[in-house]
C-alpha cells in the first residue's frame, strides 16, 4: 500500500492512569507507528514504552480473535450466537438450581479504561443480584475508597496531589516514575517531579526499596513494611507537640482534640524501632512538611495493601488536613472532572456493610466483596457456594493471592467464562473466552480517571482501527450475557431482560452524552462534538477548592477522629509489642509491564529478566544465597525459586519481587510470555492476611523465607 493512503490520528493510551496523548500511523489496517502527541497540552509528546507496544498488542498472533469454546483436548472456535446461548442456558439453570449467589463476577483493572464495559458492568451485576461481585480494586484502591468514604462521604472523593503548586511532596509507598502516577493522573510524570525541585521544592520518599522515584528525590528513608501507619501517628503526634497542627475550617473542631490525644500514645520515640526510622528522623519529616508554605503527603499502592490499608490512608489524609494542607493550591485539592463521578458514587452508597461474605464475613463496598473472599467462596461447600464465574478482563491467577490454589478451584467450576484477548492463566481455565476489542480500537472516554487528574482535564478519542471481525464491544458482550441468562428465567427476570435490552440499544455514548451535560462543567457547554472536534486533551484549568461543595452534596462533616480510626489504634498499639518478622516481601512493578497482560509484547520483553528477588547484602549472605544463584522463597501458602539480585537498595529484612509474572502455566497459549516465566509472587501470598478495616488483599509485608534452592535432581527425590 502506498504511503498516501497511510493515516495518522490522535489517540490517547489506556494502559495506565497517565492517559498520554498519541499520534498513531494506521497503514493497510495495521497500526504502524506510535508516537507521543506534542500538541497535547498535558503530555507534550511524552509516552512510555508500553505505548509504543500497543501495535503489537493488537497484531499479536496469540490474540484470541473469535469466541473459543472449550472441548476435550482443547478451545474450538464457535459463533458468538452459540456462545452466547450456551452461557446464558448455563447461567440461568445454575442460579435456578443454586440461588443467585452461586454466579460470581470479577472485573480486572482493564474494566476502568473501557467506559462502556464499565456501565454494562453495573447492569450486569445490579441484575444478576447477589453478593458474589469481586474486582481488582480490593487488590489496589479499595482502602483509598472507603477513606474517602468515611472523610468525605463518596468514595470517588479522591485527594490529588496539585503537584504544579507544590513546595514539598512526601511520598509513602509510591513509586510514581514507574507507575506514572497512580491515583493522580500526571503524564511524563518525571517532568512535574523535577519541576518542584527546580522552583526549590523539596521531594522525600519513603520506602521500603529505594526506587526511580527516590533516586530523583531529596532524600529517601527506608521503612519496615506494614508499619506506615505507626509512623503517620508519630508524625501527628509531632504536629499537635510543636503547635503545627490546625484545625481545618471545613470540621469544626470535630475529632481534632480526640486525635490529638489518640497519637500521643505512638510518639516518635515509642515507634521508632519497629518502623526503622529514627525517632529524630520521624521528627523531622513531620516539621518539615508542617513548615512548607505548600506540602502533600502522598501515599498510594504501598500504604493500601498491607494490613492497615485503610488506617494508613486516612491517616495520610489527616496529615494533610493538620497541616493545613486539604484543599489547599500547592496541597491536595479534588478533581472538578467533566462527569461528576463524585455524586455518582455518592449515589450507589459508600458505607461498608460488615459481614456479608458467606464463609468469612468478609465486608462489602459499593456492591463488592473483596477478593480475599474469593478462594474461600469457591471452596466452601453449601447453599452460596458459587458455581459459576464471569472474569471480564482479569486475571485472577496472576493477580490474587494463593493464586496455584486459586487456578484449581476455577478450573473445578461447572461454568468459567472470560472476557479477554488471550488465552492466559485464567482464560486457560475457561468453558468460553469472549473476546473484545483492545485499546485504540474502541472509544475512550476517562471516565473515572478525570476525577483524579492533577489538573481538570476532560477527553473523547474515537477508534483509530478497525477491531478484528470476530470480536465484540465489551458494552455488548455483557449486556447480552445479562440477557440471555435473565430471559430464562421467571417472569421478573424476564422484564428485566427487556431492560437490560433497551439500555444495550441506548448505547454508552448517549448515556456519556447525557452525563456531560448535567456535570460540574456544564457551563462550558462540554459534548462529544466539541470534545471530538477538540482534537486534544481539553484543559479544563487547574484544581480549585472543591471540598465545600462534596461536603454540601454528601450532607457529611470532616471528622478526624472517625470510629474507623478509633477502633484500629488498639490493634496498632499491640503490633507495637510485636517482634517483627525475620524477613518481610513487598512487590514492585517495572515500567514495561503491565500487571500480567503486556509480557507478550516483543519489545517489552526484550533484555535480561526483570522478575528477579531482590534482597540485601546481608540477608543474601544470612541466607546462603548469591548475585544470580536461584532461591527458594517461602511463605505459610506455598514457594517459588526465583533468581536473586542482591542489592543494596532494599532495606534489610526485607524482600521484593515483581508481580505479574508467572506465565507458561500448561494451557496457556502466550509464546513470548512462556519463553521468560519468571513466578508468581501472589503463589507465596497468603488469602487470609487481610486489611482490618476494608478486606483488601495484604499484599505487602508478607512474612517469608529464603534458603538455597536445591537442585531439580535432588529436587525430585
Amino acid at each position: 500500500m502506498s504511503a498516501e493512503s497511510s493515516t495518522s490520528s490522535r489517540a490517547v493510551c489506556t494502559l495506565c492512569d497517565a492517559h498520554c496523548g498519541l499520534r498513531v500511523k494506521v497503514q493497510g489496517g495495521r497500526v504502524t507507528e506510535v508516537r507521543g502527541d506534542q500538541d497535547d497540552p498535558f503530555t507534550r509528546g511524552h509516552i512510555c514504552p508500553k505505548a509504543a507496544a500497543l501495535g503489537d498488542l493488537m497484531d499479536d498472533p496469540d490474540r484470541v480473535r473469535t469466541p473459543l469454546k472449550r472441548v476435550a483436548g482443547g478451545f474450538v472456535p464457535v459463533s458468538w450466537e452459540e456462545a452466547l446461548a450456551d452461557i446464558g442456558s448455563r447461567l440461568a439453570e445454575i442460579r435456578g438450581r443454586a440461588g443467585v449467589d452461586a454466579v460470581a463476577t470479577y472485573l480486572g483493572n482493564p474494566t476502568a479504561h473501557d467506559y462502556g464495559a464499565a456501565i454494562a458492568s453495573t447492569v450486569l451485576r445490579g441484575t444478576f443480584g447477589g453478593r458474589n461481585h469481586f474486582s481488582a480494586a480490593s487488590l489496589d484502591n479499595l482502602p483509598r475508597l472507603v477513606a474517602s468514604a468515611t472523610l468525605y462521604g463518596a468514595a470517588a472523593a479522591v485527594p490529588v496531589p496539585d503537584l504544579d503548586h507544590t513546595q514539598h511532596l512526601l511520598i509513602i509507598g509510591a513509586n510514581p516514575m514507574v507507575s506514572n502516577g497512580s491515583g493522580m493522573v500526571s503524564p511524563d510524570i518525571g517532568r512535574r517531579l523535577r519541576a518542584i525541585q527546580e522552583r526549590g521544592g523539596r521531594i522525600v520518599v519513603v520506602d521500603p526499596r529505594r526506587t526511580e522515584t527516590a533516586a530523583l528525590a531529596d532524600a529517601h528513608h527506608f521503612v519496615r513494611p506494614g508499619t506506615d501507619a505507626l509512623l503517620l501517628l508519630a508524625m501527628i503526634d509531632r504536629l499537635f507537640a510543636n503547635g503545627t497542627a490546625a484545625r481545618s475550617p471545613f470540621c469544626r473542631d470535630t475529632g481534632f482534640e480526640a486525635l490529638g490525644q489518640a497519637a500521643s500514645a505512638f510518639s516518635a520515640e515509642r515507634v521508632c524501632g519497629h518502623v526503622g526510622l529514627a525517632a529524630e528522623t520521624i521528627r523531622a519529616l513531620a516539621d518539615e512538611l508542617g513548615a512548607a508554605h505548600r506540602g502533600i503527603c502522598y501515599g498510594r499502592m504501598g500504604t493500601c495493601v498491607q494490613e492497615h490499608g485503610t488506617t494508613t490512608t486516612l491517616l495520610v489524609d489527616l496529615v494533610n488536613a493538620l497541616t493545613g494542607n486539604l484543599d489547599r493550591e500547592g496541597g491536595v485539592r479534588f478533581a472538578t472532572p467533566a462527569v461528576d463521578m463524585v455524586r455518582l458514587s455518592a449515589l450507589s452508597g459508600a458505607a461498608l456493610q460488615p459481614g456479608r461474605s458467606r464463609v468469612a464475613g468478609r465486608p462489602s463496598f459499593l456492591g463488592e466483596l473483596p477478593v480475599a473472599a474469593l478462594l474461600e467462596e469457591l471452596e466452601t461447600p453449601g447453599v452460596g457456594q458459587i458455581e459459576a464465574v464471569i472474569v471480564n478482563a482479569g486475571n485472577p491467577v496472576l493477580s490474587n493471592p494463593d493464586g496455584t490454589r486459586l487456578g484449581a478451584a476455577l478450573a473445578g467450576l461447572p461454568l468459567l467464562v472470560c472476557v479477554d484477548l488471550f488465552v492466559n492463566e485464567t482464560s486457560s481455565l475457561a468453558h468460553y473466552i469472549l473476546p473484545t476489542p483492545v485499546a485504540l480500537e474502541r472509544p475512550h472516554y476517562p471516565f473515572l480517571f478525570a476525577a483524579q487528574g492533577v489538573r481538570n482535564f476532560a477527553s473523547f478519542d474515537d477508534a483509530v482501527i478497525s477491531p478484528p471481525p470476530g470480536t465484540r464491544e465489551g458494552w455488548d458482550v455483557l449486556l447480552q450475557i445479562a440477557y440471555e441468562t435473565l430471559r430464562r428465567e421467571g417472569l421478573g427476570q424476564r422484564v428485566a431482560a427487556l431492560g437490560v435490552a433497551a439500555i444495550r440499544r441506548l448505547r454508552p455514548e448517549r448515556i456519556l452524552e447525557a452525563l456531560l451535560r448535567v456535570g460540574p462543567q456544564r457551563h462550558l457547554g462540554l459534548s462529544l462534538a466539541s470534545l471530538r472536534s477538540a482534537g486534544t486533551t481539553v484543559d479544563l484549568g487547574p484544581l480549585e477548592a472543591r471540598l465545600g461543595d462534596v461536603l454540601r452534596f454528601t450532607k457529611h462533616e470532616l471528622n478526624l477522629f472517625p470510629g474507623i480510626l478509633a477502633e484500629q489504634l488498639e490493634g496498632l498499639a499491640r503490633q507495637l509489642g510485636e517482634a517483627p518478622p525475620g524477613l518481610t516481601l513487598i512487590s514492585r512493578r517495572t515500567l514495561r509491564s503491565n500487571n500480567s497482560w503486556m509480557h507478550n509484547a516483543p519489545r517489552l520483553m526484550r533484555g535480561a529478566s526483570r522478575c528477579t528477588l531482590e534482597m540485601h547484602p546481608e540477608d543474601a549472605e544470612r541466607c546462603g544465597v548469591s548475585e544470580g544463584a536461584l532461591a527458594t522463597l517461602s511463605s505459610a501458602v506455598g514457594r517459588i525459586d526465583v533468581p536473586v539480585h542482591v542489592t543494596p537498595d532494599i532495606m534489610p529484612g526485607v524482600v521484593c519481587l515483581p508481580h505479574g509474572f508467572g506465565h507458561g502455566r500448561a494451557g496457556t497459549q502466550l509464546r513470548v510470555a512462556a519463553s521468560s516465566p519468571g513466578a508468581s509472587v501472589n503463589d507465596v501470598i497468603d488469602a487470609t492476611r487481610v486489611d482490618r478495616v476494608s478486606g483488601t488483599s495484604a499484599l505487602s509485608g508478607q512474612p517469608v523465607t529464603v534458603t538455597k534452592a536445591r537442585p531439580a535432581a535432588s529436587a525430585a527425590e
